[in-house]
């Protein structure tokens, strides 16, 4: 496999997605529904095995989609992979969909853990959005989008690191919606309000999962449908903020 651009993928409408891990979760969900419509498909996430591993399940669907391993704290990594997208074609979704889901009750969390947790999530995605945004705003149109949670909305032990990031996060999502929205980029941010069935959770609370029962989680692909409307939607009705949550998920 080759991260080399194509010939003739040299002009396609690309999608960016941040924050892909395994096969099964969201990152690789969103990747799988926008190469569906077409989008050649640029994947960020640390482990470059992981990468590979989404990017040959698209190909081999006859999908495209390119690996581009990096830090989402990094400020060089991401500037460097925007300028390679250019070449790839024309950039139209931006997808933010890192985080560190740091677990740790307040008193024993330490500053360091803190801030880790709000340079994913909160510096991550400033940093996203401006090696994105120059792209979008030279064609005039596209999407940036958000991935947030319930701690987006409201804060709880043993999550105070994870929540106050990803507050900032949607608080960050809004600035630029209303900085970026009059230039035809529509800018949201998506509250995950329950657990995503996918490998994370089924490897670190295998418990919560059985205990779920059916529609207890939310499926990754259905949530990534969620994303392709928000991207499809016209400016006469754009969302800013949407919130997703499984059947039995109370609210």
């Amino acid at each position: 496999m080759t991260d080399a651009v194509g010939q003739g993928e040299a002009r396609k409408r690309v999608a960016w997605i941040a924050g892909v891990g395994a096969s099964a979760g969201l990152g690789a969900a969103l990747a799988r529904r926008f190469a569906r419509e077409g989008f050649s498909v640029a994947v960020t996430g640390r482990s470059r095995e992981r990468l590979d591993a989404v990017v040959d399940e698209i190909r081999g669907t006859g999908g495209h989609a390119l690996a581009f391993p990096g830090d989402v704290t990094s400020e060089s990594d991401l500037v460097a992979i925007a300028r390679q997208l250019a070449e790839a074609g024309k950039l139209e979704a931006a997808i933010f969909n890192a985080a560190s889901g740091i677990r740790v009750p307040t008193l024993e969390l330490t500053a360091e853990q803190f801030e880790a947790a709000w340079r994913v999530s909160t510096l991550g995605g400033f940093l996203f959005a401006r090696a994105a945004l120059p792209a979008l705003v030279a064609a005039g149109q596209g999407s940036l989008l958000f991935t947030g949670a319930t701690a987006s909305l409201r804060g709880r032990p043993p999550f105070a690191a994870f929540a106050s990031a990803k507050a900032a996060l949607r608080s960050l999502a809004q600035s630029l919606a209303r900085e970026f929205g009059p230039k035809n980029i529509h800018v949201a941010h998506v509250v995950i309000d329950g657990g995503i069935d996918g490998e994370r959770l089924r490897t670190s609370a295998p418990q919560r999962v059985a205990e779920s029962g059916p529609d207890g989680l939310l499926n990754p692909d259905d949530i990534a449908e969620a994303y392709w409307h928000l991207h499809q939607q016209r400016r006469s009705a754009w969302s800013q903020e949407i919130d997703l949550r499984p059947f039995s998920e109370s609210f």
